[in-house]
Parts: structure tokens; sequence; C-alpha cells
């Protein structure tokens, strides 16, 4: 009998399957690109044509593949037909496909009293009167996105602004952006220790790590800001800040008294906020931490919140 194999076939046995490709039964329910030959159409070199699909594959029994896309219907696909594919690693969250200058935006309703001015799609920031240290969130410029003009320009413009406010001029920048490289090139210099991350969660799947909210937390409420505490109000053993923003809350200020650490109050005090903030319909949660803050790195990654992007400061040379 004569050997008769399609096209694209390379003589490997059904069980191995073309192109030794990583797909299977085992797939179902996980999102895989499948790469499949089109019959009766030809590749551009004159041999077979070929397509690829992208989505989660839904079944896979009798001989065909059903995988459904992120946009259309559902399409089958005859197993002999695959070339190649694998698994691929979920979608990200919608949470983490917003851009770092979007989610550094949901961080001005901490501070309402801060001075903002528009320069292109940076932000210029300056809080008038601080309460005890000046905090670098609050009195720099937010170097993401365009700033409708050239940046050494934009830079200067910077170097004005703080200047006229008795301020160290100050940008924040995405790690490792464009922005952050002319940065760099006209002559700014890193601020020590000044590294630090966004985090996103959501707000959901974090409530469900931490459980119940314990009693014992008291809550201040002011507009769309709040201030959880355990223990006496002019002296807690634990507190955090919280601020709504359409359906984004950022927490802020985490402190636990070194004494009492170890004891569930961190935890406490975020599940009171967040329990706050998800009455008022927040969905998404967000935070800044230091890269060099190794306990707190673990202490979020433990609740299921994820680093977004890196951002940096630099101060005018």
């Amino acid at each position: 009998m004569a050997d008769v194999r399609g096209p694209h076939d390379s003589g490997k046995s059904t069980a191995e399957g073309i192109g030794q490709h990583r797909l299977g039964p085992h797939v179902v329910g996980q999102r895989v690109v499948v790469r499949r030959v089109v019959r009766g159409e030809t590749g551009p070199t004159g041999g077979p044509a070929f397509t690829d699909l992208l989505g989660t594959c839904l079944a896979w029994a009798d001989g065909v593949c059903r995988v459904q896309p992120e946009d259309g219907p559902a399409v089958s696909i005859a197993v002999a037909d695959i070339v190649s594919g694998k698994p691929v690693p979920p979608r990200p969250s919608h949470r983490l496909r917003v851009s770092a200058r979007e989610a550094e935006l949901h961080t001005a309703t901490l501070w309402p009293a801060v001075e903002r001015v528009a320069l292109g799609e940076w932000q210029l920031r300056c809080d008038p009167a601080p309460t005890g240290r000046v905090l670098k969130r609050a009195n720099s410029c937010l170097a993401m996105g365009d700033p409708g003009q050239p940046v050494p320009s934009a830079l200067d413009t910077v170097r004005s602004f703080y200047a006229e406010r008795g301020r160290q001029p100050l940008v924040q920048v995405e790690s490792g952006s464009a922005v952050e490289d002319e940065v760099l090139a006209a002559g700014w210099t890193a601020v020590p220790q000044g590294e630090s991350e966004l985090w996103l969660a959501s707000v959901a799947v974090v409530r469900r790590s931490l459980g119940a909210v314990p009693d014992r937390v008291e809550l201040e409420i002011s507009g769309p800001r709040a201030v959880a505490s355990v223990g006496d109000a002019c002296d807690p053993l634990a507190e955090g800040r919280a601020a709504v923003d359409g359906d984004w809350i950022g927490l802020h200020g985490l402190l636990v008294d070194p004494t009492h650490r170890r004891r569930g109050l961190g935890r406490t005090v975020v599940a009171e906020l967040l329990e706050w903030g998800a009455e008022q319909g927040a969905l998404t949660a967000w935070l800044h931490v230091e890269t060099d803050n190794d306990a707190a790195l673990a202490f979020w990654e433990g609740l299921g919140v994820l680093p977004h992007h890196g951002c940096r400061y630099y101060v005018a040379g």
C-alpha cells in the first residue's frame, strides 16, 4: 500500500503530533496558540498555506480541536491539520493592561490639596502645605506620556515650576521608558532609594485572601478617603489609609508598631479599608511599594497583589 500523507505531514505518528506540538486533551480549558494548514490554499512560497489561531481550547475529541478566540465564534480544527501549537500564559487581567500613566493618575485622590498643572500628558504636582515629610509622589512631575514638546524643553518648564515654589525639581518616570532615557541624557540624576513599583489587584481576590474583618478596627471616613486603625486613635498599633477614585481604591501609609508585628494587624487594617472600598464600588486596588522593602513585597504578594510597573525619581542636575 502506498504511503499517503498530507502536504504538511512530517512522517511522525498521530500520537507524536505533526511538528511535535504540545497540544492534546490535556490543554482543554487552557489558552493556546494553534498553527494549522488551510486546505485548498497555497502559501506565498507555493507550498501549503498556514494560519494561526489564539484562544481557549474548548474541546479535544474525535479528531477535532475546538478553540474559542477572544473575538468571534469558536473554531473547529481537524487535529490532522495542526502543524504546531502550544499552551500560552493566560491573557493579563485588564487591570494589568492599563498604561503606567493611567494607573498613576489614580493616586491623585489620596492628596486632594496638591496643586496639579498639566504639561501635555505630564502633570506637575506640588503640595503647598505638606504635613510631615515632603512626599515625592505629591511633589514631583509625573513624567509619563507625551509632554507636547521636546523633553529637554519640558524639563526646563519643570525646573521653573518648582523653582517658583521653592521646591527641588523632581520627575517621576516609568522605569526603562524612553522618557527616562531622555531625562538621563539631559543630566538629571536618579534619587537614591527612590525606586518603587505600583502593584495592582482585584479587590475581591484580596478580600478573599484576608477573610473577615475583626470588630476592633476603627474607621474614620472623610468623603472618598478613609483611615483605619487598631488600638488607641492617638497612638495606634496599626494604621493605614485609602482613597477611592471611580472603581479604583489606593492603599497608602500602612504602618504597624514594631513591637506588635506578626500579629495580623496589618492584614486587619487592609481588610477594613477594602471592605469600605468595596461598599463604594471599588473593584481594583493599587499601592506603591519600594523595591528594597522585602517584607512589604512578600506581604502584598501573599495577598494576590501583582507588580504593574516600576518608577524612579530624578532630580535636576
